[in-house]
């Protein structure tokens, strides 16, 4: 029997989500940092294979299970099992990876792969069938990850920015994204602050071309009345929502900053409130995911 003691030396993460979303290269980036990757395990063999990583004898301190919809009707026994895991298991996470329906189907016709869930029919009636058959792990997910505007190398940089701090233990990390709304709100985000009812920079002709990281934009920004009202609201609310999500055991959070096209207003906001977070001396970094997109109203 495999005690409490023992698991606590023992990372477990459990990499799930959509076909095509980037499940085998989010494994890849785990491999790459030490991590003992095993895909498309059988659900009958996860307890023996737990069982062998925390004996005595093993050497294995970071262990990821890849588990997908290609288990068809073991998906169930698959559900029971991950559920044991997150009971017994104090250093366990689930990921979960996912992206839009159009890029999806983008990415079955570019690999001319079937999708598994519908080998004789339209990519899209798959996608929408394995939405629904894995909508339970994305709800139990303790950290979502939306790969529509990733890249491979852009994804596998994610993923280590998530786990090379190391185990699950050490605490809450914390990603700001600034976004543009006219791309789509951020698939992964916990909590969105919508920076719209801010003046635009865009329309002063001078700022335009720039972007939020830009000093003359800042200023902009940061000049404005209810910038300052913002921030100390929010700082305000941090004092109790970030708490509240360490009580819970919360392991990550993302928090989207957005504004129209995501290369101004959303930029500097998002900055603002990474340093509010690091002044709390809590993991945090931040991302832009919109700032390169050709410059239009923002």
């Amino acid at each position: 029997m495999v005690t409490r003691r023992r698991t606590k030396d023992v990372d477990v993460t459990v990499i799930s989500g959509l076909s095509g979303a980037g499940r085998s290269e989010a494994a890849k980036a785990l491999e790459d940092l030490g991590w003992y990757v095993i895909d498309n395990l059988p659900p009958a063999l996860i307890s023996k294979m737990m069982s062998l990583v925390f004996s005595p004898s093993s050497e294995i301190k970071r262990v990821a299970l890849v588990i997908d919809a290609r288990g068809g009707t073991f998906f169930k026994e698959a559900m029971k099992e991950l559920e044991k895991l997150r009971r017994d298991m104090s250093n366990f996470r689930l990921v979960f990876l996912e992206a839009s329906d159009e890029v999806l189907v983008r990415r079955f016709d570019a690999s001319r792969r079937m999708h598994p869930l519908a080998p004789q029919e339209n990519v899209a009636v798959g996608i929408q069938r394995e939405r629904e058959l894995m909508s339970p792990f994305r709800e139990g997910a303790d950290l979502l990850i939306d790969t529509t505007d990733l890249t491979v190398r852009k994804l596998r940089a994610k993923v280590g920015a998530y786990f090379e701090t190391g185990p699950t233990s050490e605490g809450l990390q914390i990603t700001i994204v600034s976004f543009g709304y006219k791309y789509g709100l951020p698939l992964d985000a916990d909590v969105v602050f919508d920076v719209r009812f801010l003046p635009n920079p865009h329309w002063v002709e001078s700022l335009r071309p720039q972007s939020g990281e830009d000093q003359e934009v800042i200023d902009y920004v940061m000049q404005q009345p209810s910038t300052s009202d913002f921030l100390g609201r929010t700082k305000d609310l941090f004092d109790v929502v970030i708490p509240g999500y360490q009580a819970e055991g919360r392991h990550y959070l993302t928090i989207a900053v957005g504004c129209t096209g995501g290369r101004h207003r959303s930029v500097v906001l998002g900055e603002r409130l990474g340093a509010l977070i690091g002044e709390r001396g809590i993991g945090v970094r931040v991302i832009h995911r919109d700032v390169e997109r050709e410059s239009v109203p923002a």
